[in-house]
């Protein structure tokens, strides 16, 4: 994801949600509809998102310091994260209790046509904001469906934004029908449903953020096909034979840190060695541009490990590779 895609649906995203929080508020102070004070209230809190959102990306931009030698990419995450706590307290749990309350002590709708109204417009305004949010996704979304996107995405504002948006839209529906039913019926109990529904769909979305965001604060690795490129960019059949285990992680949305130790011939100089390691890093880059801290360590593949199916020096005991062994084995002298 492009860091100008996610920030332009993050401030569509705002601008829909700062007016329509103020409209639905006033909706809330003319009509008493306890379904409108939920919204506004869900809007507002979707405003502060929002603006976490935009902090996090500025925030992630610092540059490296000693004391945090890989950058401050993981910031992003971290605000992402906040995102879903303020969703499920803010928004979800008001909600809940105002549904509740609502339900025990029902009241009558008063001045219909403002609420109505100012449903009416956010449906709108929130539609903007949604296709806004598609329209950048589908830039770096490619072939994946929609859940895939959201699951595998290593950059949170889009997915977070494009939850947000469907969660407003579908609550936005839920307050339309709570309203509507407690005019029709008379009964204001219709209306603390509808805020009940709202809080329970915003609670929903909110752990979902937090379950996705937690996988990226915990560090992912790069995806399948990354994965594939920098593999087949590390050999070059000649004094690189093979990786004998490699680890990527992300850094951040646009910073991966990738260590592999990678099979050399015996009787290679270290100047040979050196030359063909700066030569795989500079293959890497291309291959997978965000591929930016990268420690590549050679060693002499060891036959006898990889028919036990364990890899010397991997700290996970992870079955070993094939690269193509050296013709007579040879101990470990770079400079022989």
């Amino acid at each position: 994801m492009s860091a100008s895609g996610g920030t332009k649906a993050i401030v569509a995203a705002l601008v829909a949600n700062l007016s329509i929080a103020v409209a639905k508020f006033v909706a809330f102070l003319f009509s008493g509809s306890s379904s409108m004070l939920a919204e506004s209230v869900h809007s507002l809190a979707d405003s502060g998102n929002q603006g976490l959102l935009l902090l996090g990306g500025k925030k992630a931009k610092r540059e490296a310091t000693p004391e945090h030698p890989f950058g401050y990419g993981r910031e992003r995450y971290i605000y992402a994260f906040l995102v879903s706590i303020v969703l499920f307290s803010v928004g979800g749990m008001f909600a809940v209790y105002e549904g509740y309350e609502k339900i025990k002590h029902p009241h009558e709708i008063t001045a219909w046509y403002w609420p109505v109204g100012v449903l009416i417009f956010a449906i709108i305004a929130e539609i903007f904001s949604f296709r806004t949010a598609i329209k950048e996704s589908n830039q770096t979304r490619g072939n994946r469906s929609w859940t895939e996107f959201v699951r595998r995405s290593k950059a949170p504002e889009l997915p977070v934004v494009l939850l947000e948006d469907l969660g407003a839209l579908v609550g936005l529906v839920l307050a339309l029908g709570g309203v509507g039913l407690a005019l029709a019926t008379g009964n204001g109990v219709w209306d603390g449903i509808g805020t009940l529904c709202i809080g329970i769909l915003l609670i929903v979305i909110a752990i979902i953020l937090a379950v996705e965001t937690k996988s990226l604060l915990l560090g992912e690795s790069a995806g399948l096909e990354e994965v594939e490129k920098i593999k087949a960019a590390v050999v070059d059949g000649d004094t690189v034979t093979g990786i004998i285990h490699m680890r990527t992680l992300h850094l951040g949305p646009e910073e991966l840190l990738v260590a592999a130790k990678i099979a050399v011939r015996h009787d290679e100089t270290a100047t040979e060695i050196a030359n063909a390691i700066n030569a795989a890093e500079n293959r890497i880059r291309e291959a997978v541009p965000i591929a930016r801290v990268i420690y590549l360590e050679p060693d002499i593949f060891n036959a006898e490990a990889a028919a036990a199916g364990t890899t010397p020096g991997d700290p996970s005991g992870a079955p070993a590779p094939a690269p193509a062994p050296d013709p007579a084995p040879a101990p470990k002298d770079l400079g022989h």
